[in-house]
C-alpha cells in the first residue's frame, strides 16, 4: 500500500518509489492551499511511481486533475520526473530556481552522444584508467550513444526567487537557495506556526540538503559547455550555515524521514567535511589524480565493490573537495599536468 503521513498543518508525504536506487523512494509533499493543492516534488518518471503518487492523492481524497502548483526542490530526476505528467493531467504551473531551470533545458536542448564524450573527457583529465574509460570510447565509436538523463523533463513556467514568498494563497512558504547539490536547490521555509507547538522556526522542505542520516552527493556541476571553475562544496557549506540559522521546529526530507533539530544535523555534516578536507589533504603530500584520490576516499563499501557509474559519482565528489582545497589556498593544481594533478601547498 502507499505510504502516506500526515504531518498536520495540510502538510503530508507520499513516499513514491524509485525504480533500481538504494535511496528506495523519494518523499513528495502535498501541501494545502487556498487555492488548491500544492506538490513539492514528484517523484521518479516510471509507471509505477505514477501509479503509487496519484493513489497517495487518492487517499487523501485528492485527484491528480486538482493539483494547482508543482515546486520543485532541484532538478534531479526523482524530483522533477513527474513534473510534466503533473502538468499535463491537471494543468498546474511548475516552478524551480533559474539555475536548475537551465540545466533542464540544457539537457533537453543536448544531441544525442553529447553525455558520452562529456563523460569521456571528464573522466581522463579526472586520470580513470584505461580499462575503466575504454567502454566509454567504444561506444561512442559504435554509435551506441547514450542521451543525457532526464531529456523528457518538463520545462518549468514559474522561477523560484531566493527570499522571496512563493505564491500560494493562505500560506507562507519562503524559498532559501541552497546550492551545492545542485546550483539551483532550494529549501522552502514554512513560515508558520507548527502544529503540535514544538519550539522552533516553522518547518522546512529540505529536499536532498539536509537528510537525517544520508550525507547528501556534492559532485561538479555537470555543463559541458562551460568552462568556470566553480566550488560546489563551498556552496553547499555555505548554504548549511544558512540552513542551520533559519532553526526551524522540524525538517520535512525528500527521503527518509522527517526529524528535529535542524541546526545539530547541520553541524554533524559540517564536521564530517571537515574531517574529510583534512584526511585529503594529508594524502596530497604527493600528487595525485581525482581518481587517485576517490580510491583512497571512505565510502560506504570498498572501492573494488562500487560499481562502475557509482565511481563516476565519486571521483566527481572527490574532485568537489580537491576543488575547495584549492579555493582555500592549501591545495594547488599542477600547472600543466594531465592528468589533472592536485598537490598540498
Amino acid at each position: 500500500m502507499t505510504q502516506v503521513t500526515d504531518h498536520g498543518g495540510g502538510v503530508w508525504s507520499i513516499e513514491v518509489p524509485i525504480p533500481d536506487n538504494p535511496l528506495g523512494h523519494t518523499l513528495v509533499h502535498l501541501l494545502d492551499t487556498d487555492r488548491g493543492p500544492v506538490l513539492i516534488d514528484t517523484g521518479w518518471d516510471d509507471p509505477t511511481s505514477w501509479d503509487t503518487l496519484t493513489a497517495g492523492l487518492s487517499s487523501l481524497g485528492v485527484s491528480v486533475t486538482a493539483i494547482h502548483g508543482v515546486v520543485i526542490t532541484h532538478h534531479h530526476p526523482d524530483h522533477h520526473g513527474l513534473s510534466g505528467q503533473v502538468r499535463d493531467a491537471s494543468g498546474a504551473w511548475i516552478a524551480m530556481h533559474a539555475a536548475d531551470s537551465t540545466v533542464v533545458r540544457r539537457t533537453r536542448d543536448a544531441e544525442p552522444g553529447l553525455w558520452l564524450e562529456y563523460l569521456t573527457d571528464k573522466l581522463t583529465r579526472a586520470g580513470a584508467p584505461d580499462e575503466h574509460i575504454e567502454p566509454l570510447r567504444a561506444a561512442r565509436a559504435s554509435g551506441r550513444t547514450r542521451t543525457l538523463p532526464g531529456l523528457r523533463a518538463a520545462l518549468p513556467d514559474r522561477e523560484i526567487v531566493p527570499g522571496e514568498l512563493l505564491d500560494l494563497a493562505g500560506r507562507r512558504l519562503r524559498a532559501i537557495w541552497t546550492p551545492g547539490h545542485t546550483p539551483g536547490h532550494v529549501c522552502l521555509h514554512l513560515e508558520e506556526t507548527h502544529p503540535a507547538n514544538r519550539p522552533g522556526n516553522g518547518r522546512l522542505f529540505s529536499g536532498d540538503h539536509l537528510l537525517p542520516e544520508i550525507t547528501p552527493h556534492i559532485g561538479l556541476y555537470e555543463d559541458p559547455d562551460d568552462t568556470t571553475v566553480t566550488d560546489p562544496l563551498g556552496d553547499y557549506l555555505d548554504s548549511l550555515e544558512r540552513v542551520g540559522r533559519l532553526d526551524p521546529a522540524e525538517v520535512l526530507p525528500a527521503h527518509q524521514y522527517a526529524f528535529p533539530d535542524a541546526a545539530s544535523r547541520v553541524r554533524e555534516l559540517l564536521a564530517h567535511h571537515e574531517e574529510r578536507l583534512t584526511g585529503l589533504l594529508a594524502l596530497l603530500a604527493e600528487p595525485l589524480t581525482p581518481w587517485q584520490v576517490a580510491e583512497q576516499m571512505e565510502w560506504n563499501r570498498p572501492w573494488e565493490q562500487i560499481p562502475y557509474g557509482s565511481r563516476n559519482i565519486a571521483v566527481s565528489e572527490a574532485e568537489a573537495h580537491l576543488r575547495r582545497l584549492v579555493k582555500l589556498g592549501l591545495a594547488e593544481v599542477l600547472s600543466g599536468s594531465e592528468p589533472t594533478t592536485y598537490l598540498a601547498v
